[in-house]
């Protein structure tokens, strides 16, 4: 007879660790989720606020200030590990990612959730696109995973429409030389790879040709 394992511990939170969710310390309106490079977000209590900043200590004698509108608020403890992220009381990127990962860390892999929260993941034509503008699904989860992915493989520059978004790589590409510089010279923008030296040649041959004013906007 074939074994039937009780699959219960993969399905549902059990009331031991239910219990000892609720015994965790909680303030709500110390609590907040600290974004992290590393971590994306870690818990944090406000110590003090000054003005539209606030400092938060993030454990382990780390110490941060920054604006008050980079932190999101922390869920109750009796929402841990909720099977509906639609019942929180604070529907953020912070908490929904936080519920998740607890949720996953105890072998629960389903998720029950708004539709409206649910993003559309474009076609494998679209991977590493260098012009956002032309996928099919331009939503915020594509246009993240698109960046991260050119990045990981150096594409620092992406286009999105009339746009040219960058990413520091804090490290020296060789990308700047005498030998991309005539790469680009006299080419469209759409002849060549995303890069800043498309942008300036291509408002330069305008002013020439067309004899009009150009401006750049860098933030």
């Amino acid at each position: 007879m074939a074994e039937d394992p009780d699959p219960s511990q993969y399905l549902i939170v059990s009331l031991e660790q239910k219990r000892k969710d609720q015994t965790k310390p909680y303030d709500g309106k110390k609590m907040v989720w600290v974004p992290d490079e590393k971590e994306c977000y870690l818990l944090g209590n406000i110590e003090s606020t000054k003005g539209d900043m606030v400092t938060v200590d993030c454990g382990k004698g780390e110490v941060r200030t920054l604006k008050k509108d980079l932190v999101q608020q922390v869920n109750p403890p009796k929402f841990e590990k909720c099977d509906d992220m639609a019942s929180l009381t604070y529907l953020n990127d912070a908490s929904v990612l936080h519920n998740l990962k607890e949720r996953y860390y105890n072998h629960m892999i389903y998720k029950t959730l708004k539709k409206d929260l649910c993003q559309q993941v474009n076609p494998p034509k679209y991977e590493k696109a260098d012009d956002m503008s032309n996928l099919t699904y331009l939503n915020d989860a594509s246009v993240l995973y698109n960046l991260r992915a050119r990045y990981e493989n150096q594409l620092i520059y992406t286009y999105s429409g009339l746009f040219c978004v960058v990413i520091n790589p804090y490290k020296r590409f060789p990308i700047y030389t005498n030998r991309v510089v005539q790469l680009y010279r006299g080419k469209r923008r759409t002849e060549v790879p995303p890069h800043l030296f498309a942008i300036s040649d291509g408002a330069y041959t305008e002013m020439l040709t067309n004899r009009e004013n150009q401006s750049m906007l860098i933030t």
